[in-house]
């Protein structure tokens, strides 16, 4: 009924819903037996407005650079620059739209997208219109987030703060006055923007009506009280974060999106602390971090998989992180992430008995269908 669930219950009762009474000769049914129901995955952190994957960067890591070397010698987010700044905006959502479908495929019907590869002010409202018009063809759900301030760029190398300006002056106007997006998001880290930069950045974004998000300590650590009280969705990586900032969020609902993607790409020992976390209080997401650069998956049974093996998070934590915590990341937890009548009709069907052969079977795509705001092509 109008893409929302009406009923969740045995088949006997459910069949006396008065809706469904009324209503039965235009049900289509779908037969799960012996499957395992989901609600859809919600894949709180991506940044799919790119064109082309960074095979130079993938090579030069695999002989030993790091994240840090490779983004100074002028790879990592600047080399997506050039090529997003040129493409026509259709360009960019037919490859945006490929990409929510390969997300659809294991399991996952709701999207927040980035912008944050154009770094001026045309390209960046390009890429959020070009988010836009990809989720129009999407029967899932996109929630577009501006971060013109992913990295500083190499024409404003030697004046960052006129750059942090124009991402306050003209940026969050713009995408706020043309509803382009729900959020702004910060890469708050060394060689990128200071937590004094995200600080004017958040307080441009509360001026004009956008509610905030941050990349915090991936690379290392960030004070996060200062940027509490701007009432953040979501801080998301947080590879470093100090006793007294674990329980600063346990008192909060800032959700921690964790993205072990990334780290498992960047080759990297040590994961985010996920059960320091969980065991202090925090509500942690998952997310998938889908880029170029370091985290080119778009498979949130991948992650989940990681989460378990990497972080100790049991099965049923990962999903709870994968589904209702990665809905309270992007506020939406009273349309998204789980299976009650009045919400969403979000759902992912695998092909397994157990939920928790979901994250066992180790890149192996289990998902049979989803079904996003009440149509499958499975109904078809």
């Amino acid at each position: 009924m109008g893409g929302k669930i009406v009923s969740v219950s045995r088949t006997a009762d459910a069949l006396r819903d008065p809706w469904l009474k009324n209503n039965r000769s235009k049900v289509i049914e779908l037969d799960c037996h012996g499957q395992v129901v989901l609600p859809g995955f919600v894949d709180s952190h991506t940044h799919p407005v790119f064109l082309s994957p960074r095979l130079s960067d993938f090579e030069k890591r695999i002989r030993g650079a790091t994240y840090e070397e490779i983004a100074s010698s002028g790879g990592g987010i600047r080399s997506s620059v050039e090529e997003v700044r040129k493409a026509d905006k259709s360009v960019l959502a037919e490859k945006i739209l490929a990409r929510l479908q390969e997300m659809a495929k294991q399991g996952t019907t709701t999207v927040e997208a980035k912008s944050g590869y154009g770094l001026t002010l045309e390209s960046e409202l390009k890429s959020l219109e070009a988010i836009q018009e990809a989720a129009e063809g999407w029967p899932g759900t996109v929630v577009s987030t501006l971060l013109g301030a992913h990295a500083v760029p190499k024409e404003f190398k030697d004046c960052s703060q006129k750059y942090v300006e124009i991402v306050c002056h003209e940026m969050i106007p713009q995408a706020s006055a043309r509803k382009l997006a729900k959020f702004v998001d910060v890469f708050t880290e060394r060689e990128a923007f200071t937590s004094q930069d995200t600080e004017k950045i958040f307080e441009a974004a509360a001026r004009h009506g956008l509610e905030v998000r941050a990349h915090v300590g991936q690379l290392s650590a960030t004070a996060l009280e200062p940027l509490l009280r701007f009432h953040p969705a979501s801080f998301d990586h947080l590879d470093h974060v100090n006793e007294g900032d674990i329980a600063e969020l346990a008192e909060r609902d800032t959700v921690a999106t964790l993205v072990p993607g990334a780290n498992y790409f960047l080759g990297m020992q040590d994961f985010p602390p996920a059960r320091k976390l969980i065991d202090s209080g925090v509500a942690v997401a998952l997310a998938t971090d889908y880029n170029p650069g370091s985290s080119p998956t778009p498979s949130m049974p991948f992650v989940m998989s990681l989460a378990c093996t990497r972080m100790k998070m049991s099965p049923a934590e990962a999903i709870a992180a994968a589904t209702i915590n990665g809905a309270c990341a992007l506020r939406l937890q009273e349309r998204k992430g789980t299976i009650e009548p009045g919400k969403d009709a979000d759902l992912a069907v695998f092909d397994v008995a157990d939920y928790r052969e979901i994250p066992y079977w180790l890149a192996s795509d289990r998902c049979a269908f989803t079904v996003a705001g009440g149509y499958s092509e499975e109904s078809e």
